[in-house]
């Protein structure tokens, strides 16, 4: 992977890139990750997310929408396992994770609220490639996503 920071990507980048503000914490092994944006919507259902990470993800980073709820965790290790098997970069949940003492030790970048251990209740609902606002931003299917330490930034175009 190309090292970056992205204080130095900001500063560099100020007048085309995004910011989301402060809260995502990081809960897998790696702590710096970039791709282009898969993004889907799970209203309190994880199960688009369950199938998307099933699927090719080489260079790609997921953004789940949980709208924020902080009532259930919408991935856990089994889905991080598929993620790890299937070449995706990182996972963004605008929600919950569970199972992060697992989760800490994969070569995956996690990045959510927080934890809980209950799982999403199971309906088969949710859309993908849609506009997703977390954290005072949009993210938009095909947005290229550097995240490290510092937060995560959001660009229309690759920055590396």
């Amino acid at each position: 992977m190309t090292q970056f920071a992205t204080p130095d990507l900001f500063d560099d980048n100020r007048d085309t890139v995004r910011v989301a503000s402060s809260g995502l914490h990081h809960f897998g092994g790696n702590k710096k990750f970039s791709g282009q944006a898969v993004t889907v919507n799970c209203p309190l259902d994880n199960s688009t997310a369950v199938e998307m990470l099933k699927q090719n993800g080489a260079g790609k980073v997921l953004i789940i929408n949980g709208f924020a709820t902080k009532q259930f965790a919408f991935l856990g290790d089994q889905m991080a396992d598929n993620a790890v098997k299937n070449g995706w970069q990182g996972i963004i949940v605008n929600a919950c994770v569970r199972d992060i003492e697992i989760l800490r030790t994969m070569p995956l970048g996690v990045m959510a609220l927080g934890c809980v251990p209950a799982s999403t209740i199971k309906k088969g609902v949710g859309e993908t490639n849609i506009s997703i606002s977390m954290l005072d931003t949009v993210i938009h299917p095909n947005d290229w996503i550097y995240a490290d330490e510092n937060g995560v930034i959001i660009s229309t175009q690759a920055l590396l």
